[in-house]
């Protein structure tokens, strides 16, 4: 049986999730097809090696271990240590340039820019919001006037969007490239109390969009979407690095078809 070491960080105090409840039920769920030890972010670079595969899960923003973080990347890619996810993902694993490459690309995305002389790109709107490129769970997020765009200096470092008028946020769970279920918040002011979503086939096809550029064969991704006044759907993220799951959401045939389909995708990533 394969051993895997499972990397969490069981005292994030996540704004309206229990992280620590996720992966103790996850985890638990996984030991019945491998050998599963559980470990801190910090401790992963050190233990790594011991094991077949090292799944990265609710570990929290990398802002708070970027040092540690940067670590244990440069050390799996150099020893081609098996990571689940893989660690050549294109969404938040790499920083927020994705939402840059996105916009500049024409794909259904809040526009986004980073350097003043693209502003042109931005719709009129009264309000902005401006978030570090390197950002996570909203931390530094910051909501602008208009009025304030003139004096605002756009280095690369922030990214600036306008602040969309939405129905209602969603989120579409995938493992590898395969959906699994979605969820949404009715209520735009409360981002975590989520319900079943029945996708349409242009939802999934949305969705897929993102899954598809990102090119992540294995692993967990959760494509965030919010649904404008208009009825569209825009990419708010493509979380591809630590994706938190809601598993707890799910009807328990979707959650056990969620932990079926994950152990099999870290089994074919073990080869």
């Amino acid at each position: 049986m394969s051993r895997v070491l499972y990397v969490t960080d069981l005292t994030y105090p996540a704004r309206g999730r229990r992280y620590c409840d996720e992966d103790i039920a996850l985890s638990a769920a996984l030991r019945g097809s491998f050998e599963l030890a559980l470990c801190h972010p910090l401790d992963a670079a050190a233990l790594m090696d011991g094991f077949d595969l090292t799944v990265v899960r609710n570990s929290g923003p990398v802002l708070h271990y970027q040092e540690g973080y940067d670590a244990f990347r440069a050390r799996a890619l150099a020893s081609g240590t098996r990571v689940f996810n893989p660690l050549h993902g294109r969404g938040d694993m790499a920083g927020k340039q994705y939402l840059l490459d996105l916009t500049a690309a024409g794909l259904p995305v809040i526009p986004t820019v980073a350097d003043r002389a693209d502003l042109g790109r931005l719709p009129e709107v009264a309000e902005y919001v401006g978030k570090p490129k390197l950002g996570a769970d909203s931390i530094g997020l910051t909501v602008l006037p208009a009025a304030a765009l003139a004096e605002l200096e756009l280095d690369g470092s922030t990214l600036l969007q306008p602040r969309i008028d939405f129905r209602y946020e969603v989120s579409f769970y995938f493992v590898g490239r395969e959906f699994q279920y979605a969820l949404y918040a009715p209520d735009p002011g409360a981002r975590w109390q989520l319900e079943p979503y029945r996708p349409t086939g242009a939802d999934l096809t949305f969705a897929r969009t993102f899954v598809d550029w990102n090119s992540l064969d294995h692993g967990v991704q959760r494509v965030d979407a919010c649904r404008t006044a208009e009825g569209e759907l825009l990419l708010v993220e493509l979380e591809d690095l630590n994706p938190y799951l809601s598993l707890d959401l799910v009807a328990g045939p979707t959650r056990d078809a969620f932990v079926r389909a994950m152990a099999a995708s870290m089994s074919d990533l073990l080869g």
